[in-house]
């Protein structure tokens, strides 16, 4: 059963209530988001699309808390993550999030272990028990034979599963993914985008990921469309390609 079939049975998690973001002054002011009302539930895969400037990149930033909304309040289990200091958004950022990018953000000449060890680093969990957990975690993505090996020893399907280890090591409530196969062939993004379903279903882990592919939106619970500022339409999925 998907995640949007339980919706009667979950609080939301990450809830908008009338979001504006505006980005300079005066007559040069301009509006990203024009007073946004979302609600995303414990559990879910949503799939989020619209075209450049559409303000569906603004509303990540705003959900990873690498911004603050200048009007409206977002709240992130029921905690108003505008009432927070910038260190207490960072602290919610690095234990309840985490983040997948289309350019996998890995680094160079540090092996996949390392990588995907990082967030622990921040948290200063002790060596031992962090490399435990960053093969656990690359063992989930099917890597654990690939520990070793650095990013250019690496296919870009690889990589990304790298990445997404080393989001999900640190257990977060909401993984984030921005364009996960954007550099990828169509069987590697499905794999991904199996994968990525896979920790949704069987973790519970809530997935929101920006997309240009309407494919790849295909495998989420529910498409979110953004025009000009605003939420334009939605559309439940119940991810009719998820294997």
């Amino acid at each position: 059963m998907t995640a949007a079939a339980n919706l009667q049975s979950v609080q939301p998690i990450i809830r908008f209530e009338g979001v504006t973001k505006i980005y300079g002054q005066g007559a040069a002011a301009m509006k990203a988001l024009k007073g946004i009302d979302l609600k995303i539930n414990e559990g879910e895969f949503v799939a989020i699309m619209g075209p450049s400037g559409s303000g569906k990149s603004t509303s990540m930033n705003i959900l990873g808390c690498l911004d603050v909304p200048s009007g409206g309040h977002y709240y992130f289990d029921n905690v108003d993550v505008g009432s927070l200091s910038r260190d207490q958004r960072a602290l919610l950022r690095r234990y309840m999030l985490g983040f997948v990018f289309q350019g996998f953000n890995l680094l160079k000449r540090t092996s996949a272990l390392e990588n995907v060890e990082l967030p622990l680093v921040y948290r200063n969990v002790p060596a031992a028990l962090r490399r435990s957990l960053g093969r656990k975690a690359l063992e989930s993505v099917g890597l654990s034979n690939r520990e070793h090996h650095t990013t250019s020893e690496l296919s870009g399907g690889q990589q990304q599963r790298v990445a997404i280890a080393r989001a999900i090591v640190t257990e977060p409530k909401v993984l984030l993914a921005d364009e996960p196969t954007g550099n990828l062939d169509m069987k590697t993004s499905d794999e991904i985008m199996n994968l990525l379903t896979m920790l949704n279903r069987e973790r519970g882990i809530t997935v929101l990921m920006v997309t240009h592919e309407p494919d790849m939106a295909e495998y989420a619970d529910r498409q979110i469309h953004f025009l000009d500022g605003l939420i334009h339409q939605e559309i439940a999925t119940e991810g009719a390609r998820a294997s």
